[in-house]
């Protein structure tokens, strides 16, 4: 026989109007029903605060991981941008050190041998650093061969440095030479023919140009490429009207098919002083400067001495 529990229910003035008997296992199972509500609100609540902690860390995790992407994105344009001046800076460098190389040659000074060049073995001039390849190395990797780069332009900066310094030495020695020494075009205009073996335009035969012809309108200014004095302004056979102008040193130039003499024979010229006017006179396709440099007598390349 199950036992039960009586329950009496009173009035509100405390009297008893029912009593109904309830079994006893049903206290214990409605406690433990209610300890397991409580126990699931519990974990529900939990659940609830522990997914809304990890919504706002998922929320601070992306704002970070967007600042993060930035911030790369960022020092990848600057990693770019610090190569481009690095192959800039090496460029620079490369090109005075053959400017350097050009004004040794004019003035007859000593060169490299060609063993080595301003960046070391293997020429002047090292490979560009590619930014696109840069970005797949790895970050130490990356910052070794930047620091290798650096290195390298520290170096040739200062074996630029003291090899102007060099130079500058040696050039205090020879002031009247280079004066005299035509490194400047003689006019404006393009080369239709250059200096060296061509195919004559009046006969059709292989020969040898020992000059530069600079084509331009007729009457363009022609100047003295260097000191000197006139040697002769005369006509000259199939050089037209010509101007030759001594430079001391073995150095000649001269200048053929002339439209107008500006100086005479025995006047003294300075370098970019105009000299003659450009012309179509003697055996000449069309206006245009013959223009000729001579060394002890023997017809040279005048584009070798052109700094401009």
């Amino acid at each position: 026989m199950k036992k039960k529990l009586t329950l009496l229910i009173f009035d509100a003035a405390g009297t008893p109007v029912r009593q109904t008997r309830v079994p006893r296992m049903l206290i214990p199972m409605a406690a433990f029903a209610f300890l397991a509500v409580a126990v699931a609100f519990y974990l529900g609540v939990s659940d609830y605060l522990r997914l809304r902690n990890e919504s706002k860390n998922l929320a601070s995790l992306r704002l970070a991981l967007q600042a993060q992407e930035e911030r790369i994105a960022h020092q990848q344009d600057q990693i770019v941008s610090f190569s481009n001046k690095i192959d800039s800076m090496k460029t620079q460098l490369a090109n005075l050190h053959n400017f350097e190389q050009k004004i040794r040659i004019i003035a007859n000074l000593e060169t490299d041998n060609g063993a080595t060049g301003l960046f070391g073995v293997g020429g002047s001039e090292p490979e560009d650093m590619d930014p696109t390849e840069m970005m797949a190395q790895d970050y130490q990797e990356l910052v070794r061969d930047m620091h290798v780069e650096i290195n390298e332009i520290d170096q040739a900066s200062h074996t630029q440095e003291s090899s102007f310094s060099s130079l500058f030495s040696q050039l205090e020695g020879k002031r009247n030479l280079l004066a005299a020494t035509p490194s400047i075009r003689p006019v404006t205009g393009w080369v239709s023919s250059r200096f060296g073996r061509r195919e004559s335009p009046f006969t059709g035969r292989r020969e040898f140009h020992r000059g530069l012809d600079i084509a331009n309108r007729a009457g363009t200014p022609i100047i003295a490429p260097a000191d000197g004095i006139v040697t002769y302004a005369a006509r000259k056979g199939l050089m037209g009207n010509m101007v030759a102008i001594d430079h001391g040193f073995g150095m000649v130039t001269r200048y053929g098919h002339l439209k107008k003499f500006l100086k005479k024979k025995g006047e003294r010229v300075k370098r970019g002083e105009t000299i003659a006017l450009m012309g179509n006179t003697g055996r000449s396709t069309g206006p245009h400067l013959h223009y000729e440099v001579r060394l002890n007598g023997v017809a040279v390349n005048p584009m070798n001495y052109f700094l401009n």
